[in-house]
């Protein structure tokens, strides 16, 4: 293997014959529409035309600097137009975009610029903090490759001033397929995350793909969610490819989201499930005017079956829940209208994706039982940017010599191919010698009519080494204690999942995706033990 071929296989270039970067489709859809609005903020709008100049302009100034293909930019800044363009520049000229974490605390923030190699970085005032302590450490960046969207500060270029020499007339690199598109850090709290490198070809597949949903010119897409995430990409850029409008919020507001879907008849979100939670709950939400809806997508973590059914009866158009890594490989997918009685399940594998359920020793199980998750498709990551091992320990081959991807997901395929999500591997409990999946617990929980939020983590236990213990959040209003909860649950559970306590909370700590932080809700109760999670 050379030293530059990825370690995930990639397919070959002939096997990718339609291939059009999604830069090249911005160019078309500014020929072919250029005053349509392409994206909108805080009342700016941007159209086609404009969009597609401003890019040009960002592509120019990087190669100007010196960045062309595969050279790295990161962006650190809240959702805006700007950083959108910076994202489509910085792929125009060539470069691979790092959208940073805003959630990531200083040290690892500085450990991914150093590791993926950034040359320029753009950054937004509200995270100068989590850059200012390693300032002067950034050595990999090059001669005026600091630039600040909307502060002034010594050694830091002004974005609008960074750009206004450069033409906006057309620019063009020849991108090649399977050259690097964005690197995605995963989530991890210890030591330096993962960088999950795509490829444009992979990228590509979005607004391919994305027509089943319903996304066309027509579409009109509220972004809720941080650019940064996987989760937000998917959808922007399908949007972004299909030649649609995209509507951009600098940050989740339940009001503002309903104000504004209403007032531009909004037609597509891709949110995650705390959101669908929330926005459902508003006492107002039955007053807006959702009628524009096609299709809601739901993703990040798993989307509760009574809020799947809750949001089938009462928001117009269809509710798709999409389940995957970022790394690519297993996805699945549920059409919620379409299946009512298989709400609590994730859906069935999603194109061209196949599925496998493994033990323990990486031995295929068969249809019904539990095991971990690991799936293929046609395109995966080209692996985490500069660490081959940590890639290598994704991989699990079939008896044909096939690659699957192995989630660190504990599930089942039930009689009908559905797949039925339980646990992350690492949060799953062992009581007594037996596996305990927190997912079961939960789900009953949340069927108790005052509790409306859940986490079940495993604490230590002298005699099992853990037990199931439930977080819960009361609904407002509710006076029943933690131990009618707690026998209530145990009256209905099998003996090896009875919780050994409830204890309330008024909020469970959720990631800005809305993934609930069972790491942080289990270190209290581990701490100054060695825990067997």
């Amino acid at each position: 293997m050379s030293p530059d071929e990825p370690v995930v296989p990639q397919p070959v270039i002939d096997d990718i014959p339609d291939f059009t970067s999604i830069p090249a489709l911005v160019a078309r859809h500014a020929r072919s529409h250029p005053d349509k609005p392409a994206v909108k903020c805080d009342g700016v709008v941007r159209n086609w035309s404009a969009f597609d100049g401003r890019i040009n302009r960002i592509a120019r100034r990087l190669s100007e600097m010196g960045l062309g293909r595969g050279d790295k930019i990161a962006i650190l800044a809240t959702n805006s137009i700007e950083y959108l363009e910076t994202f489509m520049g910085g792929l125009r000229a060539g470069a691979c975009v790092v959208p940073l974490s805003t959630m990531a605390a200083a040290d690892a923030l500085e450990k991914m610029l150093d590791d993926c190699d950034a040359k320029v970085l753009f950054l937004s005032e509200q995270y100068r903090t989590l850059v200012q302590p390693y300032e002067s450490r950034l050595g990999k960046l090059v001669e005026g490759g600091r630039i600040a969207y909307d502060f002034a500060a010594p050694g830091w270029q002004d974005f609008e001033g960074w750009l206004a020499p450069a033409s906006d007339a057309p620019f063009e690199t020849a991108i090649q397929p399977l050259d690097d598109f964005n690197i995605i850090y995963s989530s991890g709290t210890t030591g330096l995350p993962k960088g999950i490198l795509h490829s444009h070809a992979l990228r590509s597949q979005l607004p391919v793909r994305f027509p089943a949903f319903d996304y066309g010119p027509d579409t009109i897409s509220l972004v809720s969610t941080p650019i940064y995430s996987n989760t937000t990409l998917v959808a922007l850029l399908a949007t972004v490819g299909v030649g649609g409008t995209s509507i951009l919020m600098r940050k989740s507001d339940v009001v503002k989201f309903l104000e504004l879907a209403q007032a531009e008849r909004v037609t597509h979100a891709m949110l995650v499930p705390v959101q669908y939670q929330r926005i459902l709950a508003h006492p107002d939400f039955d007053r807006y005017d959702l009628s524009a809806f096609k299709t809601k997508l739901s993703t990040s973590a798993p989307l509760r079956a009574q809020v799947k059914a809750d949001c089938v009866k009462r928001w117009p158009g269809r509710l798709i829940e999409i389940y995957g890594l970022t790394e690519g490989g297993g996805s699945c997918m549920l059409e919620a209208n379409l299946y009512p009685d298989k709400l609590h399940t994730v859906g069935t594998p999603g194109f061209g994706v196949e599925l496998r359920i493994l033990d323990e020793q990486g031995r295929e199980l068969p249809q019904g039982e539990v095991g971990e998750i690991a799936g293929r498709a046609e395109m995966m990551m080209k692996g985490y940017y500069k660490q081959d091992e940590k890639t290598r320990e994704l991989f699990w081959h079939d008896e044909k010599g096939r690659l699957f991807f192995k989630s660190g997901d504990m599930g089942r395929i039930d009689e009908d191919g559905f797949l039925i999500l339980l646990d992350r591997k690492k949060d799953m409990i062992i009581s007594g010698g037996f596996n305990v999946y927190a997912a079961d617990i939960e789900v009953l929980l949340l069927k108790h009519p005052d509790v409306i939020d859940v986490a079940v983590i495993g604490v230590p236990s002298e005699q099992w080494g853990e037990s199931p213990m439930a977080l819960c959040v009361r609904r407002d209003g509710a006076d029943v204690s933690e131990d009618a909860v707690r026998d209530w649950a145990n009256g209905q559970l099998s003996k090896t999942q009875r919780i050994v306590a409830v204890e309330f909370r008024d909020s469970l700590p959720r990631s800005t995706i809305g993934k609930i932080m069972k790491r942080e809700l289990r270190a209290p109760y581990w701490e100054g033990r060695t825990a067997k999670i």
